[in-house]
């Protein structure tokens, strides 16, 4: 994973403007975290896996399950590229590369060996700040599931208020979206070392 962090002569909205017109690599995954650019090497198959589990599972007739999705933040130099984003598809907009943060009913993250820090605290503020209604941090690392509701908050002190953890193989209720999700098949990472996220 690269960096390109912050410039002293540059501020956060600044850098959001530069972010706007930067070309990355091929391959290569890129968000605005709060100012600061992050790339990422293309995910593991495992980490696909799940998010197709996960789409597959979402009803699509009510449901837009948008991959790949940059999502804007309102009053944050942050353009995260969630792993899943749900939104109800009356609400979706026509067009445009942005989608508005409090339109989204649900966004979904894979932790992966390299995002654990991020995932757990950066983007759980960064969403919450958004307004987004619920937030599921699904980890193959530790095999578990991390869905955060209520957000409440504003910049780096947003938070949700309510936590709920499961485990792999446990049913987890996503009342926002109707659904019990089954998360049974979902695969693991093999010789990781364990974190403490929450």
């Amino acid at each position: 994973m690269w960096r390109t962090t912050e410039m002293t002569a540059v501020d956060e909205r600044g850098m959001a403007k530069f972010f706007e017109g930067f070309q990355p690599p091929d391959g290569v995954k890129v968000e605005l975290l709060r100012g600061e650019i992050v790339m990422m090497a293309g995910p593991d198959l495992v980490h696909n896996l799940i998010v197709e589990d996960v789409q597959d599972q979402i009803p699509r007739k009510r449901w837009a399950r948008l991959q790949t999705q940059d999502v804007d933040i309102v009053d944050e130099a942050s353009e995260p590229v969630p792993d899943l984003v749900v939104l109800d598809r009356e609400a979706q907009p026509e067009s445009g590369r942005l989608l508005p943060s409090q339109l989204i009913t649900l966004v979904v993250e894979v932790v992966s060996k390299t995002s654990v820090d991020r995932d757990y605290v950066v983007k759980r503020s960064i969403y919450a700040a958004g307004r987004v209604s619920a937030y599921l941090i699904i980890d193959p690392i530790v095999a578990q599931c991390v869905l955060l509701t209520i957000p409440a908050g504003t910049g780096d002190d947003a938070d949700y208020r309510s936590q709920r953890i499961s485990k792999f193989g446990e049913p987890l209720p996503l009342e926002l979206l109707g659904i019990e999700l089954n998360t049974s098949d979902f695969g693991t990472f093999k010789g990781v070392r364990p974190h403490r996220h929450p």
